[in-house]
Formats: structure tokens, sequence, C-alpha cells
């Protein structure tokens, strides 16, 4: 008698354990598609395990803007990593780097710029002359690194991205998904931990020009310490953001919003839904 009720009890924990993790389960892939966001593009993934959090569109084509420095860092990071590259390397500045317009951190053509000062002028100051003088100075030409961009891209699993330019400058051709840019900040994160951490910067100077970062989560004191803003009247405004609490750590790309203080405001609270829920 003893041993039936035992049995009987036994089955009523197993059955009530795997409940409990199928409705867990059930929950977070009611939440991964049903938690409301202005963002025409959006995705929360858990950093550790990759689980996703907040699907919306994720696979769906878009125009990164300058998120897509994230990649053109990355090859720095790599080159600096190996031994390539040292941050007292410097490159020269060029016409067509000088020129470029859009965000800068106002190089001087015929200068040569330290990798240091290039690293900063792309991660803080958003600085498309930046990002070409170090393109031209790894791989000769801006085209050149474009197609070493797309093979690093093949290389990571994102499918669906194809890169134009180092700096995310409009162009048809120039495209990714909110999926193939979390892949990406997943493997920046965790390919160099060494040098993650110059994404949290808040501002830097060069040239006797101090500029800010654009990040709005770096401000929020929400455990956010990366990664890029980018926007583009194509795009729309944009962010992949990443925050950890408690050692818990989320990457959040979203897309396609109206304005730079709608960017903020939803990037924040999604953040905040993703370690209040998850």
């Amino acid at each position: 008698m003893h041993k039936i009720e035992g049995d009987f009890f036994l089955k009523r924990i197993v059955l009530k354990t795997v409940l409990t993790a199928f409705f867990v389960l059930l929950t977070l892939q009611n939440s991964a598609f049903a938690i409301p966001t202005d963002a025409s593009h959006a995705l929360i993934v858990d950093a550790t395990t990759g689980t996703i959090l907040l699907n919306k569109n994720s696979d769906e084509i878009m125009y990164p803007a300058s998120m897509s420095k994230i990649m053109t860092i990355y090859i720095l990071f790599e080159h600096l990593k190996d031994g390539r590259l040292k941050m007292d390397d410097t490159f020269e500045v060029s016409e067509k780097a000088w020129r470029k317009g859009g965000s800068k951190m106002f190089v001087e053509v015929g200068k040569r710029v330290k990798v240091k000062d290039l690293l900063y002028g792309i991660i803080v100051q958003s600085g498309n002359d930046a990002c070409i003088v170090l393109a031209e100075g790894l791989m000769g030409s801006e085209e050149s690194f474009a197609d070493e961009m797309n093979r690093k891209a093949e290389e990571l699993g994102m499918t669906s991205t194809h890169f134009e330019n180092s700096t995310g400058w409009p162009d048809p051709d120039h495209i990714t998904t909110a999926k193939d840019l979390a892949i990406l900040t997943r493997h920046l994160i965790n390919d160099f931990p060494e040098y993650y951490p110059l994404f949290a910067e808040t501002e830097y100077t060069y040239n006797e020009i101090k500029q800010g970062n654009r990040n709005p989560l770096l401000y929020k004191n929400i455990g956010a310490d990366g990664v890029k803003t980018g926007h583009t009247e194509a795009s729309g405004y944009g962010l992949v953001g990443s925050a950890q609490e408690d050692r818990k750590r989320v990457i959040l790309v979203v897309n396609g919003l109206d304005s730079a203080r709608d960017r903020s405001t939803e990037s924040e609270r999604l953040i905040r839904w993703a370690f209040r829920e998850y």
C-alpha cells in the first residue's frame, strides 16, 4: 500500500514539473511574439543562451544604417587581438574619408591618425570618416573592406546580410536583419571581452572636439554597456543595445522608430521589460 502511494505521489510530482516547464515555455513563446512595440523590427535575446525573448519581424530585410559599424569594429578587434595591428599604429586620412558626410570625428586630410583614436571615433563618435580611414588602412580600399565584412558575415552565420560600405551609408544593396545584428553583437561580446567595454564610453575628444556617445541606454542606469545607434531616412531610428543585470545579459535590436526620442524611450522600456519578465 505504501509503495503504491509513493509511486502515486512521485508521478504527481513529475507531472507537476512537466506541466510547469510546459507553461514556462509557452509563456516565453507567446511573449516572444505578443509584446507590443512601435519599432518596425525588434528582437531581444538572452546573450548567454540565445533564447528569444521578443521577436517582431526579426527575419525581415531592413537597412542597418550606422549599426553596420559593429561589423567594422568587429574586424578591427580581430586585427588587434591576433597582433596584426596595434593601438599606436597609424593610418593616413584620404580625401575620400575627409570629405565623407554624416557623423564625423573630424579627421584632417593627409594627417595620420592612431588606431586608438579611430576606434573611439567609430564607437563613441560614430565617425563615417574614421570608418573609411580604417577600411582603407586595413584593406587598401573601402570596397575591399566591404568584401571582408561580407566574408565575416557569412562566417558568423548572418545569412541575410550584405554590406556595401564600412559606414552604413545608404545603399539599396546594403541590408541586414535584426536577427543577423543580434548574432553579430553576441559574437562581438563573447569573442572580444577585453575590448567590448570600450562601448560603454560616453564621450571622446579628438582634434579638440568633444562628442558624446549617441547610445541613449548608457545614460539610464539600467546596466547598459553598448552598442550602437543608427539612423537614415530609409531605416528610421535604430539601436543595437546590450545590458547586464545580476549576471543576466540581454541583447536588443530595434529599428524603424520615428525619432531619437522614441528610440530612447522604447529601447529603455524593452530592456526593463526583458529583465523584469524573463
